[in-house]
C-alpha cells in the first residue's frame, strides 16, 4: 500500500530539486526554457533526445553544463563520414602482460558515459548510426560476441543542422523511432541574443553546483511509475494517437490530405512516458490533460511521416499534430 504522507515528500522534494537545478541552468544558459525542458523531461523519463537547431544556438553547451550539474560522466562524439562503429563502442586491443606474453583487453569507446552528445549523428555512415542506436535501445554494446553493459543513468542526446544536407545521411524513419522526443532549438530573441554576447565575451567563469546525481535521477525514473494516469486521460492520448493515421474516421481534414504514415505505438507509449514525469516533476502525483498537450508535439513531430502532397506544399508536422489536438477537444 501506498504511503501517502511518503508519496507527497517525494513528490515536494523532486519539485524543490527541479527548480534548483533550473535556476543553476540559468546562471549560465540564456533562455531556451523550453528546450530546456523537453530535454529534462528526456533525462528523467530515461530516453534519449534528438536536437534539431542552427550551428551556434547552444546545443553542446546545454548537454555538458547539465552533465555538470548533475555530476555526471560525459562525452562528445562527433559524427563524421569517415567514423566508424569502433570508435564510438570501442574495441579490443593487444597489451603485453608481466610474463612476455600479449592478451586482449578491451578499450572502452565515448558510448561509455552517463550522457553522450552524438553531434550531427547525421553525418555519419548508416553503419555508425546502427551502431549508436543498438546502444539506445540496448544499453548494452557487444564487441567480438562479448557483451558491455553502458552505466546507469545512460541518455544519449543528438544534434543535427536542418539547413545542410550535402554529405549527410539522414536517420531512417525506423530510427528516428528510437529518440523518445525529437526538440526543435528556437533561435534566441533579441534580448536573449544580446545577453548571450555579453556573457560570451565579458571573460567571466560561471562556477556550476553540482544539483543532483546518477542515483537521484534513477530514483526519479522509477518514481514516474507511481503517477497516475485516469483513463479518460488514457483514452484522450490513444485518440490522439490514432488520429495522426490519414486512415481514420476522426483525423483532421488536414491529416488525411498530408499524412503518409502517422504515429507508432511508441509514439503512444512515449506520450504517457513523458507526461508522467512532466506531471512528477511539477510536483504532481496524476496527469492531466495539460500534460498530455504539452508532450504530444516533441514526441511526435518525428513519428509523423507526411506523404507528397504535404512535402511540397511545406506542410510541418506540429501543425498537423495541433490540428489533431483541436479536433479531440471540439468533441
Amino acid at each position: 500500500m501506498i504511503d501517502l504522507k511518503e508519496q507527497e515528500n517525494k513528490l515536494a522534494y523532486t519539485a524543490e530539486k527541479m527548480n534548483e537545478l533550473r535556476a543553476e541552468l540559468g546562471k549560465f544558459i540564456v533562455g531556451q526554457e523550453q528546450t530546456i525542458e523537453q530535454v529534462l523531461w528526456t533525462i528523467f523519463s530515461g530516453g534519449h533526445a534528438l536536437l534539431e537547431g542552427l550551428p551556434g544556438l547552444g546545443k553542446t553547451m546545454l548537454v555538458r553544463t547539465l552533465s555538470e550539474i548533475m555530476d555526471l560522466n560525459f562525452s562528445r562524439i562527433q559524427y563524421t563520414p569517415d567514423l566508424m562503429p569502433g570508435d564510438i563502442t570501442g574495441t579490443m586491443m593487444i597489451q603485453p602482460d608481466e610474463k612476455g606474453g600479449q592478451s586482449f583487453y578491451f578499450h572502452k569507446g565515448p558510448i561509455f558515459s552517463n550522457i553522450v552528445l552524438a553531434d550531427e549523428i547525421n553525418r555519419a555512415t548508416p553503419k555508425t548510426q546502427s551502431s549508436l542506436l543498438e546502444a539506445m535501445q540496448e544499453k548494452t554494446v557487444t564487441v567480438m560476441g562479448e557483451m558491455k553493459e553502458l552505466p546507469n543513468p545512460f541518455f544519449v542526446l543528438a544534434t543535427q543542422n536542418p539547413i545542410e544536407l550535402e554529405g549527410t545521411y539522414p536517420l531512417p524513419e525506423a530510427q528516428m523511432d528510437r529518440f523518445l522526443v525529437k526538440i526543435d532549438v528556437e533561435y534566441p530573441s533579441r534580448s536573449e541574443l544580446k545577453e548571450i554576447a555579453i556573457r560570451t565575451t565579458s571573460g567571466e567563469h560561471f562556477e556550476l553546483d553540482k544539483v543532483i546525481d546518477g542515483q537521484f535521477i534513477v530514483d526519479v525514473q522509477q518514481l514516474t511509475n507511481e503517477v497516475l494516469v485516469a483513463d479518460s486521460i488514457m483514452d484522450f492520448a490513444v485518440s490522439l494517437v490514432l488520429n495522426t493515421h490519414p486512415d481514420q474516421d476522426g483525423a483532421p481534414e488536414a491529416v488525411q490530405q498530408n499524412v503518409r504514415y502517422g504515429s507508432g505505438p511508441r509514439g503512444l507509449q512515449g506520450i504517457i512516458k513523458v507526461a508522467k514525469t512532466r506531471a512528477l516533476l511539477a510536483g504532481r502525483a496524476n496527469v492531466s490533460i495539460g500534460d498530455i498537450k504539452q508532450v504530444a508535439i516533441p514526441v511526435l513531430r518525428h513519428r509523423v511521416f507526411l506523404n507528397f502532397e504535404g512535402e511540397a506544399s511545406g506542410v510541418v508536422t506540429d501543425d498537423l499534430i495541433m490540428e489533431v489536438i483541436k479536433g479531440l477537444e471540439e468533441r
